[in-house]
């Protein structure tokens, strides 16, 4: 599959999930969490979001071969589920009672890092591309 075409697809599945997510937070959650815990999925769908169209942005350059593209991706999606999918967790971890969950909290800063270095290897990418 051609790299611009995974991006896409990729960055669909994450906006897609990042609706529901935003939607299930505003309607579903709102009577279980309390304002703090409401906060930390808001920020949670917000980062998605924000790396979603990071993600859409990327696969303009994805039509020629570049591997600061194609890390720039993977960067973008593991951050993803890294930083957004332990703060889901964390956000839901007392209403599914899973006081086991506190070692997820040191992944979030690492997907944090993950956007940091993504965010510098797009630069990278345009640095380079001729034709941006």
């Amino acid at each position: 599959m051609m790299m611009n075409k995974r991006i896409i697809i990729t960055a669909s599945i994450f906006g897609l999930l990042a609706v529901i997510a935003g939607a299930f937070g505003a309607h579903g959650l709102k009577p279980y969490l309390d304002a703090d815990k409401l906060e930390v999925w808001h920020t949670a769908v917000q980062y998605q979001f924000y790396h979603v169209f990071a993600l859409l942005f990327l696969s303009t350059f994805a039509r020629t071969k570049n591997s600061l593209i194609s890390t720039s991706y993977y960067l973008f999606t593991f951050g993803i589920v890294f930083f957004s999918g332990s703060l889901y967790m964390l956000a839901c971890r007392d209403l599914l009672g899973w006081s086991w969950l506190p070692w997820v909290g040191p992944v979030t800063p690492l997907g944090g890092l993950l956007f940091i270095i993504g965010w510098i290897t797009l630069a990278m990418a345009a640095y380079r591309n001729k034709t941006a």
